[in-house]
Formats: structure tokens, C-alpha cells, sequence
């Protein structure tokens, strides 16, 4: 509180207005430490718990320097409020539990722990930080549950926690992060079921949740999901039909479902409007019917991959899918036994990146035709042993200089998509 003039001068005559401005000077700076004071003892309660620094970046974390100006801590630029915003501590080979006094900063935005051990679980404090938008605590050992108050962090936009030893459910709460831009748990030991919520995520550009142990089906809701760019569930036990709506994100670039339970009957006429998608795999599940022609349309696919389901019928032509870099066909019951099933095979030779072709264990049957020569000499892989093919390998073979593994050269679903 600023000292009234009159009194000043009563008592100091002559000096007054210099006196002033020091007393006022002090009652700042004393605010400036009070406010302060919360963060620098939330900062050292988070040191006490680090049990292995082999780098000593806690050692600038001393008294000798402001904590503003301690390795990893950024703060405001504020001057009476100089309180942490970012708290960036990746790569940095430290180890310990996370303590819950990490709630106490209250003005941080962004926490970044990615790369390190960090083991034990999430404190439920971390609730508390309202203005939080970036969690990244990817690769560390962290365990337990993800905590379900990590909804009340309403302007959170990254969450990234892939690469952990996390347990328990998606809480369902999460659905409520109406800013959330990227989501992923990939690489965790998650189970449960997709919380049907999470389809109201409408600024939702990534959603990873790849090798856990996650079940039950996925939420139609998930269609609702018109800005997503990366979407990948693969290595769970998910099950149920596969939402057709899905087919129809068409801002999505990776669409990855590889290796699951996944059932429902594909069509010919089934239309699809992927126009951006790069990755597209839903390979290693139990869908049945044919291949949709509109597959055609998407022009932008590197990685296409169908194999091991149970796929019957007709191959259409992928003329049009010129950047193919991988085509995986393999294990399924396309083909009908006879000539004319592999004249799609024709329909890739202006392709000048495929690398990797494989048609094994089918129902392909007829000559294989002599196009196959003048495929590109960038296919190191051709694969199309275990089907009912007649005749002998063209000799113009030759051609494909790349050429290092021919017939039964693959034989699993060895493609799968992460999100960083």
C-alpha cells in the first residue's frame, strides 16, 4: 500500500518524495517475492523427488540464480509476475516420480518431460492447472491410471503420454477437452473400451491409441471426427463392426486399424473419401466381402494394406494410385481360380515407386501376365506364392534389378503406424 505524502513528510521532512518511491519499490518487490514463492517451492518439491540426474541439470536449481533461470524453466514476462509458464524437460535422462506439488503452478501452459524415466503415477494435481495446454510425457516409465480431473485443464490441446506403462480405462471425461488437437495413449497397457465421448472432440486432429490392450468396438461417434488427419487403434483386441462412416474422414491422412478383431462387409460400391490419405491399413482383422473401387480415388497412398482378412473377389484396378509404395494383399480369398484374376497387376506398371508387392496365400488364378516385367525397377519384394497361378515366371523378370526377395519373400503385417 503506498504511504500518503503529508505523512511522509511529517516524519521525514526534506525527503519525502525520495522515500517514497523506495518504500513503494519495497512493497512491490515484497508482493513480486510472495507471488512468486508458490512457484519456487513447487520447483524445488519437483527436485526432491528427481532420483537420478546423470547430466546434474539439477544443479542449476539453486538458490544462487532465480529460479526463472533455472535449465528447463521458463517464466512470464510479466514483472510483477514473473511465474513459470513452461516447465521443458525433455531428453534429459532424469528419473524419479512426479510430485504432485507440480499442481501448485498454477499459470503453466506447457510440460514437457518426454524421454526420460520418470516411473509411479500421475498425480491427480495436475488437474488443478487450468491454463495447461501441452502435456507431453512421452517414453518414460510412468504407470497407474490416466487421471480422470484431466478434463478440468479445459484449454488443453496436446496430450501426448504414448511410449508408458499406463493401466486402467480412457476415462470417458476426456471428451470434454473441447480444444484437443492431439490425443495419443499408443504404446501402453490401456484396456477397456473407446469411450464413445471421445467423438466429440470436434478439433481433434490425432488420435493415436496403437499397442494396448484395448477392447470392445469402435464408437460410431468416431465418424463425427471431420478434422482428423491421424487416426490409428492398431495391436489391440477391438472387435465389433467397423463404422462405415469412418470411411468418409476426409481430412485423414494415416487411418491404421492393423491387427485387431475387427469385423464387417466391405462392397464394391462402398464409397470412399479419403482424398488425403497416405497410410491405409486394415490388415490383420476378420472383414469380409471385396475390395471398394472407390479405393482408386485415393490418390495419395504410399502404404495400402488389406491382408489377412477374409476378402473375396475381384481386385479393381489401381491405375490411378501412382505414389503406391506398398500394396499388401496377402492371406485373404481374393480371385476367383481363374484367367483374368490378376490382370489388376497390369493396371500397376506407370507406377514408379512400388516397392513392396505381395498376393500370397489367395485364390488367384490363371497365367501371370507378362506386364509384370515392366514394373518398376524400385519393387524389391514381389510375393504370390499360395495361390492356383499357371505358368511360368515371364522372363523379362530380370528387368527388376531391385528385385531381392521373390515368391514367399513376406509373410507378415509388418507395417504399422505410430504417431510421433
Amino acid at each position: 500500500m503506498e504511504l500518503p505524502r503529508k505523512h511522509i513528510n511529517s516524519f521525514f521532512p526534506g525527503f519525502g518524495s525520495s522515500l517514497m518511491l523506495q518504500l513503494a519499490g519495497l512493497a512491490t518487490a515484497s508482493h513480486v517475492v510472495r507471488g512468486n514463492d508458490t512457484d519456487q517451492q513447487a520447483l524445488l518439491h519437483f527436485k526432491s523427488k528427481i532420483t537420478g540426474d546423470q547430466l546434474r541439470i539439477m544443479d542449476s536449481w539453486n538458490s544462487s540464480i532465480h529460479f526463472c533461470q533455472w535449465r528447463g524453466v521458463t517464466c512470464g514476462r510479466g514483472r510483477e509476475h514473473q511465474r513459470v509458464t513452461k516447465l521443458e524437460l525433455q531428453y534429459l535422462k532424469l528419473s524419479g516420480s512426479l510430485s504432485p506439488y507440480v499442481g501448485n503452478l498454477s499459470f503453466l501452459t506447457e510440460l514437457n518431460l518426454t524421454g526420460n524415466s520418470f516411473y509411479s503415477q500421475i498425480p491427480q494435481e495436475i488437474g488443478r492447472l487450468r491454463r495447461l495446454e501441452v502435456l507431453r510425457l512421452t517414453n518414460n516409465s510412468i504407470s497407474g491410471e490416466i487421471p480422470s480431473n484431466l478434463s478440468a485443464c479445459s484449454k488443453l490441446t496436446f496430450v501426448n503420454m504414448r511410449g508408458n506403462q499406463l493401466r486402467g480405462e480412457i476415462p470417458a471425461s476426456l471428451g470434454f477437452l473441447s480444444n484437443l488437437k492431439l490425443m495419443s495413449f499408443s504404446n501402453n497397457s490401456l484396456r477397456g473400451s473407446i469411450p464413445p465421448s471421445l467423438g466429440n472432440l470436434s478439433s481433434l486432429q490425432e488420435l493415436t491409441l496403437s499397442i494396448n490392450q484395448l477392447t470392445g468396438i469402435l464408437p460410431e461417434a468416431l465418424g463425427r471426427l471431420t478434422n482428423l488427419s491421424y487416426f490409428t487403434v492398431g495391436s489391440n483386441g477391438i472387435s465389433g463392426i467397423l463404422p462405415i462412416s469412418m470411411f468418409n474422414l476426409s481430412n485423414v491422412q494415416v487411418f491404421d486399424i492393423t491387427g485387431n478383431m475387427i469385423q464387417g462387409t466391405l462392397s464394391s460400391d462402398l464409397p470412399i473419401t479419403m482424398p488425403n490419405v497416405e497410410f491405409f491399413s486394415i490388415g490383420g482383422n476378420q472383414i469380409s466381402g471385396t475390395i471398394p473401387i472407390s479405393i482408386s480415388n485415393a490418390t495419395n497412398l504410399n502404404v495400402l494394406q488389406f491382408a489377412e482378412n477374409r476378402l473375396s473377389g475381384s481386385v479393381p484396378s489401381l491405375e490411378k494410385l501412382d505414389k503406391l509404395f506398398r500394396l499388401s494383399l496377402y492371406q485373404n480369398h481374393l480371385g476367383h481360380g481363374r484367367d483374368g484374376d490378376l490382370n489388376f497387376l497390369c493396371t500397376l506398371v506407370n507406377n514408379t515407386k512400388l516397392g513392396t508387392l505381395s498376393i500370397t496365400e489367395n485364390n488367384f488364378g490363371g497365367m501371370l501376365p507378362k506386364c509384370i516385367s515392366n514394373f518398376s525397377s524400385t519393387l524389391s519384394h514381389l510375393s504370390m506364392d499360395r495361390n492356383k497361378i499357371l505358368g511360368r515366371t515371364p522372363d523379362g523378370i530380370g528387368n527388376l534389378i531391385n528385385l531381392e526377395a521373390l515368391g514367399g519373400g513376406i509373410t507378415k503385417s509388418t507395417i504399422r503406424f505410430d504417431s510421433l
